[in-house]
């Protein structure tokens, strides 16, 4: 199932409903036989250009904190592992593998540590997952006062500690500092050697691996992903709560006039507007990308729950392969002039928000722009409904009565 993204979960500040999430991931991850599920992430959105920052709960620590807190436990509770990430101080993309997160002692304590510390101490995470830039010039893969002091010593952290994939710039070291697994395995032939070498040379005690590997046996003896029922009996429950769980995360940011909510006594005819209402972006880019059990579509579904009360069209409004192509802008105004109302469903396509790369600016495409102010210059009563994992900017917010954000809503957004 394809739950919202933890901006879109943040959004409810509800942790007993985080908690169910958190359950029906472990449930199917156990039908799936998945150990360990790899999140949450509690980075925080240290600026609204982080390429990832949909996958992370928020700019607060506290409430980053206390949500990942409830996931885990959530997770746990049904024998699967989770994997707090990315630890720390990895609050951009672009190049993540190298930077150095270069900040004084209290900032780190206060903002960036605290949303691992709160969950460590809480839920105690099977793993924890390094990350890959420099931490005050050290690697977090290979860091003693990260992984051995923080962690272990002072938070009491019982697990064990893996690298992000491809992360591990000295693995002796890392052992060292407290690096229990580098991943993938894919290159432990190579590195695999390098650790029996500083054996041989005196230079990594025996004894140092020995912790390690009891550790990790502790966590793989955990794990009994025994299938204790098929993944697909639980399929429609758990649509009806990501749906659940997406509407308590929507957002009403603008309401004048009390344009919202709507009701067949107050308007007839609904434009919806925009291809987000037929090819809806639910989730975010990169490797948390999940394949959906079923997805649904606004236009489809509003047709079905509510065909009976509305007269219903719908214009394309823009094209999402192609954030300039304003040919589809003309047919939409004519659209909402013609309505009582019109729905605009507006914000960032697939390809402005991604792991790896951060953003360069926050505005939604042009086509979006556009398209919302030609409406606004043809029907006064419309809301515009965002699609989007991050902050945006919003210069028609003036012409607009009304706006909801719906941010990446999972696959009954």
């Amino acid at each position: 199932t394809c739950f919202p993204t933890a901006s879109s979960l943040s959004a409810t500040w509800d942790l007993e409903l985080i908690g169910e999430v958190g359950k029906a991931l472990g449930q199917e991850a156990q039908a799936l036989g998945v150990i360990v599920l790899l999140g949450p992430g509690v980075n925080i959105k240290r600026s609204p250009l982080g390429g990832r920052n949909f996958e992370y709960f928020s700019e607060d620590p506290v409430l980053s904190g206390e949500l990942a807190a409830a996931y885990i436990q959530g997770v746990q509770s049904q024998g699967v592992g989770t994997s707090l990430k990315h630890y720390v101080a990895n609050n951009v993309e672009t190049q993540r593998m190298y930077m150095n997160s270069d900040l004084d002692d209290r900032t780190l304590h206060e903002i960036y540590l605290t949303p691992f510390e709160i969950a460590v101490k809480k839920a105690q995470p099977w793993t924890v997952m390094a990350c890959y830039n420099r931490v005050q010039g050290v690697y977090g893969s290979q860091s003693p006062m990260m992984l051995n002091q923080k962690l272990k010593e002072e938070w009491g952290f019982k697990g064990i500690v893996v690298s992000d994939w491809d992360a591990v710039i000295d693995r002796v070291e890392g052992i060292k500092a407290g690096l229990h697994l580098e991943m993938p395995g894919k290159p432990g032939h190579l590195t695999n050697q390098l650790i029996i070498d500083a054996v041989n040379r005196g230079e990594l005690d025996e004894a140092r691996l020995d912790e390690l590997v009891r550790d990790i046996l502790r966590i793989v003896l955990m794990g009994n992903a025994s299938a204790r029922e098929s993944a697909d009996q639980k399929l429609a429950e758990h649509h009806a709560l990501a749906r659940r769980v997406s509407s308590e995360g929507i957002t009403l940011l603008k309401n004048d006039d009390r344009v919202l909510p709507l009701s067949s006594t107050k308007y007839n005819k609904v434009a919806v507007i925009g291809e987000f209402a037929t090819h809806p972006r639910f989730q975010g880019n990169g490797s948390s990308e999940v394949k959906p059990a079923q997805l649904d579509k606004f236009l489809d579904i509003v047709e079905a729950e509510y065909g009976s009360d509305f007269e219903i069209a719908y214009a394309r409004g823009y094209d999402l392969e192609d954030d300039t192509d304003y040919s589809w802008i003309e047919e939409a105004r004519d659209l909402a002039a013609a309505s009582d109302i019109a729905l605009i469903f507006a914000g960032l396509p697939q390809h402005y928000e991604s792991e790896g790369v951060d953003r360069t600016h926050i505005d939604i495409p042009p086509s979006h722009h556009k398209l919302i102010s030609a409406v606004a210059s043809a029907q006064k009563h419309f809301v515009v409904v965002l699609t989007n994992g991050s902050a945006i900017a919003m210069p028609w917010l003036a012409e607009v009565p009304a706006v909801l954000e719906a941010w990446l809503g999972g696959q009954a957004g």
